[in-house]
């Protein structure tokens, strides 16, 4: 499989913020040769990240109505087509079978394995999925100020199940993940009015403060990702997920379904709203 060309030479190390400002290609093609296996919250910024759902066509249309009834968790920005790995309409030489960090593979609704590269799992009839990420308009809220402990502290950003029920759609059906950051309340104000220029990226929170409204037991106890870390004043502030498909998955039991590992997204060449 051919690597692509790099737009940019001089490129730093591989950490998320060593890469902060390389380019969306450079880093796919770190990840192309398995250089980042981690998160990559942080990276790429002004760039659009994406979660993944792989499905065979057979379940697609189902999906695609599950996406389009629930917008906020699952706001859909690119689908292939039936077969084809790469995904032109989301940047240049994107191939799905290895230009994302981590994938879950999912049998009858169960976590069968985690791996590096799918391209030996890809099959004729299957279709890609890519929903929107919050990790995208990260970048925006750190230019009007609002702090993102998960980068200052270098942990992956903590995700929780909630109470909060999805639309069904076919056999997709569960309740709606959400990541969580926490801020001091001033800031939370501004991360709504910010947030909310980015409906592709989850948009605005969907619950700030008590976490056990939204059937959080314990904030120190992420479903997926990182303990958090709380300065005095913070509050948490919580986005839908893209993650949520996953919980979709477990209900719907498809043969084979295929996702990024939480945190490990497709990093696309579409601009995220940051300004260049």
């Amino acid at each position: 499989m051919a690597l692509r060309d790099f737009e940019e030479q001089d490129q730093p190390g591989n950490s998320a913020g060593e890469l902060a400002d390389a380019s969306a290609a450079y880093v796919r093609g770190l990840i192309r040769r398995q250089e980042i296996t981690a998160h990559t919250g942080g990276m790429a910024l002004g760039r659009m990240q994406g979660n993944l759902a792989i499905l065979p066509a057979d379940l697609a249309l189902d999906f695609a109505r599950y996406c389009q009834r629930n917008p906020k968790p699952c706001p859909l920005v690119g689908v292939s087509e039936t077969g084809d790995p790469m995904l032109p309409t989301l940047g240049k030489d994107i191939d799905i079978r290895s230009d994302v960090s981590s994938y879950n593979i999912y049998r009858d609704g169960k976590l069968a394995d985690t791996v590096l590269d799918i391209s030996d799992l890809w099959r004729d009839d299957l279709v890609t999925f890519v929903l929107g990420c919050s990790f995208s308009f990260e970048a925006a809220l750190i230019a009007d100020g609002v702090p993102m402990r998960h980068l200052e502290e270098d942990y992956l950003v903590p995700m929780y199940q909630t109470n909060i029920m999805t639309t069904p759609a076919g056999p997709f059906s569960g309740p709606t993940v959400t990541s969580m950051r926490p801020m001091p309340m001033s800031e939370a104000i501004r991360a709504v009015e910010v947030t909310a220029r980015f409906p592709m990226m989850h948009g605005t929170p969907v619950h700030i403060g008590d976490p056990s409204q939204i059937g959080v037991a314990d904030i120190m106890k992420p479903d997926w990702g990182d303990v958090p870390v709380f300065k005095s004043g913070d509050v948490p502030v919580f986005w839908a997920c893209g993650v949520t498909p996953q919980a979709a998955v477990r209900a719907a039991k498809p043969p084979l379904c295929i996702t990024h590992t939480p945190g490990s997204m497709l990093i696309t060449d579409l601009p995220s709203g940051r300004p260049a």
